[in-house]
């Protein structure tokens, strides 16, 4: 039950960030210029999403995303607040109460600060990371530890929940390739720098409680082993219309698997596609 939370976040920003790649390769910078010119962000603050994440047959914690505006250094920026808890009958058995931060950009979407604080069944995690990006440096606080690490900050590095935001806003569905791998590069963790593989595997429509969603399909590539039952293991669908979100997403582990479905929205900037039969 300890990774039901973190799974849900991580499999967010390794099934979209492979997006960016897709741009990255098939497009050059005058293209890529005129589009900031001319494109609508797919997000506003206010925005609100809400996940319900299931165990087996356990409807085992809730996760929500809330974008709102903030200030770093006088710098005007979005804030997003991530929580994930366990709920009801999973809770008595392993206690998860998780938020995770992120300060980025409003212009470029890189980001300023990651907050991450964990409790999971009596483990404990807080951390905070302030990237310069004058100084291509990225700092992380371990204040449970008392100990501070400096990781040198590479192209296009995202924390785990600015680069959900970050890749909604610069992919168009046209340069998606059936079946290319991809990669990216995230910073969230005193591991450091980890390069993630993703495929895209094409368009797939889902029954959800709010209707049928015509949706995009990525498969991260992840280790197997002692979490995830093989490397094709993690799945996630996003919505194929202007906003971009998660509808499923669902991990295959070592025991059991983990699903996490949209259960409800606030403040999307875009409508909302549901397929009318």
């Amino acid at each position: 039950m300890k990774k039901i939370v973190v799974l849900f976040f991580a499999a967010i920003t390794l099934s979209l960030t492979g997006q960016y790649a897709v741009v990255e390769s098939h497009k050059n910078n005058s293209d890529k210029n005129l589009r900031k010119e001319t494109k609508s962000s797919a997000f506003k603050p206010g925005e609100w999403l809400k996940f319900r994440v299931h165990y087996g047959f356990l409807n085992a914690s809730y996760a929500t995303l809330h974008l709102k505006n903030d200030m770093v250094d006088s710098i005007p920026v979005y804030h997003v607040v991530g929580r994930g808890k366990t709920t009801g009958f999973a809770s008595i058995f392993f206690k998860v109460d998780d938020t995770y931060e992120s300060y980025f950009d409003k212009e470029d979407g890189k980001p300023y600060r990651f907050v991450r604080k964990l409790y999971e069944g009596g483990y404990t995690k807080d951390e905070e990371i302030n990237f310069d990006h004058n100084k291509d440096v990225a700092v992380l606080n371990d204040k449970k530890n008392d100990k501070k690490l400096n990781f040198t900050l590479q192209d296009s590095v995202q924390d785990l929940i600015s680069a959900f935001y970050y890749l909604r806003n610069n992919y168009e569905f046209e340069d998606l390739v059936l079946g290319e791998a991809l990669e990216l590069k995230v910073l969230y963790d005193d591991d450091g720098i980890y390069r993630f593989k993703l495929k895209y595997l094409g368009k797939e429509i889902l029954k959800t409680k709010f209707g049928k969603v015509e949706c995009l399909k990525f498969q991260p590539l992840v280790q197997s082993g002692r979490v995830f039952k093989e490397e094709e293991s993690l799945a996630l669908w996003v919505s194929n219309d202007m906003n971009k979100i998660p509808i499923r997403i669902k991990a295959d582990l070592v025991v059991g698997a983990i699903t996490a479905d949209l259960d409800g929205f606030n403040g999307l900037k875009h409508q909302f596609k549901i397929i009318m039969d």
